[in-house]
């Protein structure tokens, strides 16, 4: 770190390095005897207050496909939903699926974590377009989100730097969550 400028190794200044924790209630990753009823209760309840201030329809397949990922927080795969819903309904179409996780992706209720080609449950109360990073534990599979657009702002503002035009940036940092490392 340059003392001088108040600059870390990578040029970047130290309040675009640090990035404050989700503001919400919820912890990033919940505990493992956590109430998850009551989590999954909030989550449905999070997205009808959404779809209502938007005058969306929350349409029981868009139900069913956010219950099936709220059953866990673990990231999951539209095949990985489809046996979670045949479980309980006929199976349902592939596309079906799709567009149900396309309308969820687009009402903030959802996030595709780009390096599992898998979908997590989002009941944070950020904007869809939020900049967050995923923490993906490798152990568990459990994901947690912060926000990001400190980091994501940097990055951004390096890529323009080069001539480079950026359209989404993801953020995905793998490792172990404090759940895993205290049970280890």
């Amino acid at each position: 770190m340059d003392s001088a400028s108040g600059r870390r190794a990578l040029g970047f200044p130290r309040e675009m390095l640090e990035i404050p924790a989700m503001m919400s209630a919820k912890p990033t990753f919940p505990a493992p005897d956590h109430d998850h009823g009551r989590c999954a209760a909030e989550g449905i309840a999070h997205a009808e207050r959404i779809c209502q201030a938007r005058a969306q329809k929350f349409t029981a397949i868009r139900r069913q496909v956010l219950n099936a990922l709220l059953a866990s927080h673990r990231p999951l795969g539209a095949y990985e939903i489809i046996d979670a819903l045949a479980a309980s309904m006929p199976r349902p179409a592939p596309i079906t699926v799709y567009r149900a996780l396309n309308f969820l992706m687009a009402n903030g209720l959802v996030h595709r974590i780009e390096s599992r080609n898998a979908y997590l449950a989002c009941a944070h109360g950020h904007d869809e377009a939020a900049m967050v990073a995923f923490l993906i534990c490798d152990r568990c599979g459990s994901v947690g989100e912060i926000q990001a657009a400190p980091v994501a702002q940097s990055l951004g503002l390096a890529a323009r730097a080069t001539g480079f035009a950026p359209k989404l940036s993801v953020v995905e940092i793998t490792g172990v969550c404090a759940h895993c490392q205290k049970a280890a």
